[in-house]
């Protein structure tokens, strides 16, 4: 209980306290963080628990509906984990546990968990401004505005810049319509630098501190890689995908060894981190708000991003329906690698919704 332990010494020592329900909440993630039924493979093997269906309780009847379903819809790996151990495992045409797929913007997870492990290493910190790291003139921006943009803005989606040029990082593309912080847009050219200020920062390259700090460290295979030299993506197995779901489903610890140990850092990450879009933490995707924006809009939809899923889901959302879901409340992570299922959007799209549908009727 080292981190409780913490946080209460936080809270005594703050002059502006801390309320009863923070605190509440924090006591719940430290519980969830302990949590003692949760299953990991081990580092570099293939060996993988597994649980049958019927030790669950699930409707095995409704299994080939949903395999059916994810087959007519170009899925070509879905995997859901229950306590950590392997309970569905199926790839389709020719993918295997081994082939690697791409994340698309579900890696923006990825980009988040670092940057909280450089910031508990003392390299930077979320409110910095961004030109600490990246200079001045890394925008187009007056000095005055730029000065505005801080990391947790990149993070958030809300350094309010135009979203039209949408994948740019070069300074005249980044253009002001808004100074940071007041107009949420989902943007990834400022997204992309994150790795540029990790790697400034840290005085190593991006790969290698996220490899060193990351990815080696709870047994993930896979690379980064940019097909238009400006979006960074990252290619792995749905076994690795499905391995980063288990550590933040653990907030950060593996098997007993601590990855990320800033509570502060996880619960902002997968909480609402705005006001202009509840649905959003540090790049992370959150159900079961009363409302939500999507990318490419700027319209704000009433409900919650996913109805059918539990409502404490998160999820790394990406494009041609890439999705890493991880619902607490049940111990579950569910992974799900294709193709497009039709309608082309960069990450939520109506396609969740459906699959949670198949979902429920198979485990519930």
């Amino acid at each position: 209980m080292k981190r409780l332990f913490l946080f209460i010494l936080a809270c005594t020592l703050l002059t502006s306290g801390c309320s009863s329900d923070s605190s509440d909440a924090n006591i719940n993630e430290v519980a969830q963080e302990e949590n003692q039924d949760l299953y990991f493979p081990p580092i570099q093997s293939a060996e993988w628990e597994t649980l049958k269906v019927s030790e669950l309780g699930w409707n095995v009847d409704g299994e080939q509906q949903l395999r059916n379903f994810l087959a007519a819809n170009k899925t070509k790996a879905f995997l859901i984990l229950k306590d950590g151990k392997i309970v569905i495992e199926w790839y389709f045409d020719d993918h295997t546990k081994d082939t690697n797929w791409y994340w698309a913007s579900t890696g923006k997870t990825l980009t988040a968990f670092a940057i909280g492990l450089a910031q508990e290493d003392g390299f930077l910190s979320v409110s910095d401004k961004t030109s600490q790291h990246l200079g001045q003139g890394w925008t187009s921006l007056t000095a005055e505005q730029e000065d505005l943009i801080t990391v947790r803005h990149q993070l958030t989606m809300t350094t309010g810049m135009n979203d039209l040029q949408f994948d740019c990082i070069s300074p005249d593309c980044l253009t002001y319509l808004a100074d940071a912080g007041n107009r949420w847009s989902y943007h990834n050219g400022p997204y992309t630098l994150l790795q540029r200020v990790v790697a400034n920062a840290t005085k190593v390259t991006w790969t290698n501190y996220f490899n060193n700090e990351l990815r080696d460290k709870i047994g993930m295979n896979g690379f980064w890689f940019s097909g238009n030299d400006l979006n960074n993506v990252y290619y792995s197995t749905a076994r690795s995908m499905a391995r980063f779901g288990l550590l933040n489903l653990n907030n950060g610890i593996w098997d007993g060894e601590t990855i990320l140990a800033d509570m502060t850092y996880l619960d902002d990450m997968k909480n609402t981190s705005q006001s202009l879009n509840q649905a959003y933490g540090y790049l992370w995707w959150l159900n079961g708000k009363t409302s939500y924006r999507a990318p490419g809009s700027q319209l704000l939809f009433d409900g919650a991003l996913i109805p059918n899923a539990p409502s404490d889901t998160y999820a790394g959302l990406g494009k041609n329906d890439q999705k890493l879901y991880v619902i607490p409340s049940q111990n579950l992570v569910v992974v799900r690698m294709g193709e497009d299922s039709g309608e082309e959007l960069l990450g939520p799209s109506s396609f969740d919704n459906v699959l949670w549908e198949q979902i429920n009727a198979y485990i519930n």
